[in-house]
């Protein structure tokens, strides 16, 4: 059975009890990192996941805030004695510059280090970025200030769960959200590349999702303020994400 859980949940700005959003997606032979912008290597270990049982990481796009402990998660691995080869996926533009910060370091020259194979996905999307029996993973690009990629998880048990990433409301993600069980919807407030709660109630409503997830949010007014906004445009369900929680 598929597992998802939220390693972080905060918008660009970190708080006391919330990282930098990033996810985690498991399968019985996949664990799949999404964005590793806080110390990674710490919220799986909170979540009791071995930073070397990562199979795949994505990048889906190359702001701070998302990429900022790249270098920290690759010599972690490194220094554990990782030996399996690590994945990773973006957007070519996203990659030239992951691979540049990781440069930085000298990584391809510390000893005995892993194999690290780079997936580059085209401007138009990568239709199957990753497929096997259990799960597939459609990335398209989206709406933000920058490159950047949404991700929809198709798992074999049937349920459907999207990840917007940073984005305001466009075309793409809609085709991403289409009747998702789970929306991971950005909610950082209105605005040039990004979706305000009642824009992502709007979306969920108009993709026939199940649930609306608020992620990725800005939470000065509190998080009920958030759930009222998305509810004036969205009837389902929606919760509010809290860093550890498992969906």
């Amino acid at each position: 059975m598929e597992k998802v859980t939220i390693l972080g949940s905060a918008n660009a700005v970190a708080k006391s009890d919330q990282q930098n959003t990033h996810l985690l997606f498991e399968t019985s032979s996949r664990k799949i990192l999404v964005d590793c912008g806080d110390h990674a290597s710490a919220s799986l270990a909170r979540a009791g996941v071995e930073l070397n049982q990562v199979t795949d990481l994505i990048l889906t796009h190359f702001h701070a805030d998302h990429v900022g402990s790249l270098p920290l998660v690759i010599m972690d691995m490194w220094l554990e004695k990782r030996t399996a080869p690590l994945t990773i996926y973006g957007l070519e533009v996203t990659l030239d510059k992951a691979k540049k910060l990781l440069d930085i370091f000298d990584w391809q020259k510390w000893i005995n280090m892993f194999p690290v194979d780079f997936v580059s996905i085209g401007e138009s999307g990568y239709p199957k970025m990753i497929m096997d029996a259990e799960v597939e993973v459609t990335a398209l690009p989206v709406l933000h200030l920058i490159p950047t990629i949404g991700l929809r998880f198709q798992f074999n048990s049937g349920r459907i769960i999207t990840y917007s990433c940073d984005t305001e409301p466009c075309g793409a993600l809609d085709t991403l959200a289409d009747k998702a069980d789970i929306l991971l919807q950005e909610a950082a407030g209105p605005g040039i590349g990004h979706t305000s709660p009642e824009q992502a109630g709007e979306i969920a409503s108009r993709c026939d999702v199940k649930q609306l997830v608020l992620i990725h949010y800005e939470a000065r007014n509190g998080k009920q303020a958030l759930l009222s906004e998305a509810q004036t445009k969205f009837s389902g369900s929606i919760i509010v994400a809290e860093d550890g929680m498992v969906l």
